[in-house]
């Protein structure tokens, strides 16, 4: 008769191996990250809740702005698959349906979901400035999607909020829960914006990888610094705007982006060749 032991050594061994066997890697770090949620799940539910957030949501009527955003995001997207094809890893573009949308909202944010659904809300236009700083923003937030920052925090919060059930099950068996852990991952809920902050490690990724993407999309990577400069003076308000909430913007953060922009510049350089 198998003690309770040998049982229990048993299953920890089953669940170490399926949690390692359910590991991506991030782009540039390197970093091995969670991932129990297949890709087209993901998919199929990104274009769900983004076209159910465009059915409530008004899109900006200014036809210059708006050009803009879909201008930066185009650049963008072109050094994405820039650099999946130069890493070789052209199979990930299937994954992609790019859409870039300006929303007319006083919320000072933005964000893409999988699939690179991207959308600005015009609140964040003044702190943006210009072409290059909301290059600055959108390579954020597309970073984020690619490097799946979003599904790795719904995969941690399916294994500790509903015990390791599958989001096939969560949505069959706890559907408004698995909504909610959605909306909470990829910040659709009935607060504009992300609900729950991306973690430093997070945000040090998307910075980094962010910056690579702008600069080989022919921005300027330095841009990023007077960036976060204009939102950090937006701090010392008392109701910091949601952008600023969820994107931490202090000394710390300003100087890694200070020391990662010789890296990156090669890439800008190029682009302007």
């Amino acid at each position: 008769m198998t003690s309770p032991r040998v049982k229990l050594y048993a299953a920890a061994t089953l669940i170490m191996f399926f949690l390692a066997s359910s590991c991506t890697t991030v782009p540039v770090t390197g970093r091995q990250q969670l991932s129990l949620i297949p890709a087209q799940t993901m998919l199929s539910m990104s274009y769900q809740e983004y076209n159910d957030f465009l059915k409530k949501h008004e899109l900006s009527t200014d036809q210059e702005y708006t050009a803009i955003v879909k201008k930066v995001g185009g650049r963008i997207q072109k050094a994405v698959e820039q650099y999946f094809t130069e890493k070789r890893m052209t199979y990930k573009l299937k994954e992609y349906q790019w859409e870039f949308n300006l929303v007319k909202d006083e919320a000072v944010n933005a964000w893409c979901m999988p699939g690179g659904k991207v959308v600005v809300y015009t609140g964040i236009l003044p702190y943006t400035k210009d072409e290059n700083g909301l290059a600055v923003v959108m390579g954020h937030e597309i970073a984020h999607a690619v490097a799946n920052h979003g599904g790795e925090r719904m995969s941690q919060m399916l294994a500790v909020q509903l015990g390791g059930m599958t989001l096939a099950m969560a949505l069959e068996q706890k559907s408004q829960e698995a909504k909610q852990l959605w909306m909470t991952a990829f910040g659709l809920g009935s607060q504009l914006g992300v609900l729950l902050p991306y973690s430093r490690l997070h945000e040090n990724e998307a910075d980094h990888l962010g910056l690579l993407f702008m600069a080989m999309a022919g921005y300027d990577p330095g841009g990023a610094v007077a960036f976060w400069e204009r939102m950090s003076q937006k701090e010392g308000k008392k109701a910091p705007p949601e952008f600023l909430s969820t994107h931490p913007s202090d000394t710390t953060r300003i100087a890694k982006i200070k020391k990662l922009i010789p890296e990156v510049m090669p890439y800008y350089q190029k682009a302007k060749e």
